[in-house]
């Protein structure tokens, strides 16, 4: 072959290269092995900045969890109550044994069950909690009243296994609630093992306090809750209680053995109004129009240990999303609603009748 021809043949061939090349590039028909995607800067996820995983506090992260619970096992008979039978129960959550205190109600069981309140107790340092001492009066009114009531011990309370997490940089307390509701489900006749006795179509949730922002995140990831109580509750965003909130030397605020959560978390995400994406997908305040039932609020004006000004705010971005919610405010009146304690009481009972019973 004549060097012309092999010029000539040479160049025919990195034209066909070329505009190959061309055309592939234009057309991006290179593809993406299996299971893998391509990533550009141009597109973060909505986590925060995290790419492959959503951050463990997100309620996305809580929504793709799995919460089985289990059979409810009685550990402890107590002496009844006026008109119910009081049990020390274990049940489990993430292979961890968790203690509560659990009430049933004596007479006829309803058609379809009783009706269930799940209930959620404030901040009690962990060493000193017991399953049996505080909120007596709490329990008592709506165990008299005819409900089963179910009060978790939360990890590392009382006898129950794990460490204590804290409410606000880890869902740990949250899991052991919804965890919790399926177990309620699967609950049985102490007196007969073979009839569940619990109506699953009528779970309500009460919160206190710290127990107030646990039953505002598990009620919007679980839909069988069908209402909610919060009384005092820490139910601010987390903007909120980064900034609105800050504990008091003489009074600290439920939560206050994990304060470290605030700084770990701005180190690595910044400030809010820096990346309000990872904030907001933190908060179950950015997901009320998912809740799964109506919410009925109460707060002291005084109250020192959670400003009154968190369950105004969130009864306003109830509204805004068309959700139905209810707020009393108690003139002078501390964290415990002491002085209103009997009308605040009267108030959820009528409005957990009203969505349970009715």
């Amino acid at each position: 072959m004549s060097n012309s021809k092999k010029y000539l043949l040479l160049i025919v061939v990195l034209l066909v290269v070329f505009i190959g090349g061309f055309f592939l590039l234009k057309n991006n028909t290179i593809s993406t092995p299996a299971g893998l995607t391509q990533q550009t800067n141009e597109n973060p996820d909505d986590s925060g900045g995290l790419l492959d995983d959503l951050h463990p506090l997100s309620i996305e992260s809580l929504r793709k969890g799995e919460y089985p619970g289990s059979d409810i096992v009685i550990e402890q008979t107590l002496d009844p109550g006026s008109n119910y039978q009081r049990y020390i129960v274990s049940y489990k959550s993430e292979g961890l044994k968790i203690y509560a205190l659990l009430t049933i109600p004596n007479g006829k069981k309803p058609k379809n069950g009783w009706s269930v309140i799940i209930f959620n107790h404030g901040y009690i340092p962990p060493t000193q909690y017991r399953t049996t001492e505080r909120y007596i009066a709490y329990t008592d009114g709506f165990s008299r009243n005819g409900y089963i009531v179910f009060r978790p011990d939360y990890r590392g309370h009382g006898n129950s296994e794990g460490e204590p997490s804290g409410a606000y940089g880890s869902n740990g307390y949250v899991i052991d609630v919804l965890n919790a509701v399926s177990s309620i489900k699967k609950l049985k006749d102490p007196t007969d093992n073979r009839k569940l006795i619990t109506d699953s179509n009528r779970i309500g949730m009460w919160g206190h306090s710290l127990g107030g922002f646990i039953t505002l995140r598990a009620m919007v990831v679980d839909k069988d809750i069908k209402a909610g109580v919060i009384w005092a509750g820490v139910v601010g965003s987390y903007s909120d209680l980064l900034y609105n909130w800050r504990r008091r030397a003489t009074s600290p605020p439920p939560g206050a053995t994990s304060r470290g959560w605030r700084q770990t978390l701005i180190d690595q995400y910044g400030e809010p109004d820096k990346n309000p994406q990872f904030w907001n997908s933190i908060s179950a305040n950015s997901y009320l129009e998912d809740i799964s039932g109506p919410l009925q609020l109460h707060h002291g004006t005084a109250d020192t240990s959670v400003p009154v000004s968190f369950s105004e705010t969130l009864e306003k971005q109830m509204k805004e999303v068309g959700k139905a919610v209810e707020l009393y405010t108690y003139p002078g009146d501390d964290h415990n609603i002491a002085s209103y304690f009997n009308s605040a009481m009267q108030r959820s009972i009528e409005f957990f009748d009203k969505y349970l019973k009715q």
